[in-house]
């Protein structure tokens, strides 16, 4: 008759225990970002960033650099968490208050903080949970594909931010990987929405800026894919 050893028994039962409270512990932080969204949501400020109202956002936040900076990094935090605001908007929001290189350079820098927020939530506190929910073909191809799926979502955004966050958290992509995705492909992308509110686009003359955007973007995705490639031969070979 096998004895199981004392040792053992309280490892399981500590186990056991660990696991449940980090499941409460995920449940209780969902709770408090529900509450906190819920109130967030009846409030007048929130209500005018949903609207676009640029003045009364003005009028609340006022001339404080420092509170202009949160702010703007918080509604930032929301759109890459539950995409609910415009990601154009909270360009526009920035570009208002900065101008048009700071608002985008701060907005393409929050984005990137925002995003590491997410995909480290998601991966060591949800990543359990979430498995069970997203469709395994999908956390397959994130993985299969890498930095390149991040990239091509980032630029030709099918897919809304949050749920890239998600989808790279939830899979085993490395971190590098979906911070260099996220790095480049906001860039270009960022760039090309902070146009619009300064009414570049609707010049002819910058036509060839953004043609010159994509292109780049071409010939950056073609020499990766290249080199991809080229490290897999390389690799089965040496095997």
């Amino acid at each position: 008759m096998n004895i199981v050893s004392p040792t053992i028994v309280t490892y399981m039962k500590n186990r056991t225990i660990t696991r449940l409270l980090l499941n409460w512990r995920n449940v209780v932080f969902v709770l408090i970002i529900l509450g906190v969204f819920i109130f967030l949501k009846n409030t007048p400020l929130f209500e005018a960033i949903l609207k676009g109202d640029l003045q009364k956002i003005k009028t609340f936040v006022g001339n404080n650099r420092i509170s202009i900076l949160l702010f703007s990094t918080f509604i930032m935090i929301i759109q890459n968490s539950f995409t609910i605001i415009p990601l154009l908007l909270v360009i526009t929001i920035n570009i208002t208050f900065f101008g048009f290189l700071l608002g985008f350079l701060w907005s393409w820098l929050t984005s990137i903080l925002a995003a590491i927020l997410i995909f480290f939530l998601v991966r060591y506190l949800f990543q359990g949970w979430l498995l069970s929910k997203v469709d395994e073909k999908l956390v397959e191809k994130v993985e299969n594909k890498g930095f390149i799926y991040v990239f091509e979502a980032r630029i030709f955004p099918f897919i809304p931010t949050s749920l890239v966050n998600i989808l790279a958290g939830v899979s085993s992509i490395k971190f590098s990987s979906f911070l260099l995705g996220t790095l480049f492909g906001n860039f270009i992308y960022f760039f090309v929405l902070a146009l619009i509110p300064v009414g570049f686009l609707s010049s002819t003359v910058n036509e060839y800026i953004l043609g010159g955007i994509l292109l780049l973007c071409l010939i950056f995705y073609y020499v990766y894919s290249k080199k991809r490639a080229t490290r897999k031969v390389s690799s089965k070979m040496g095997e």
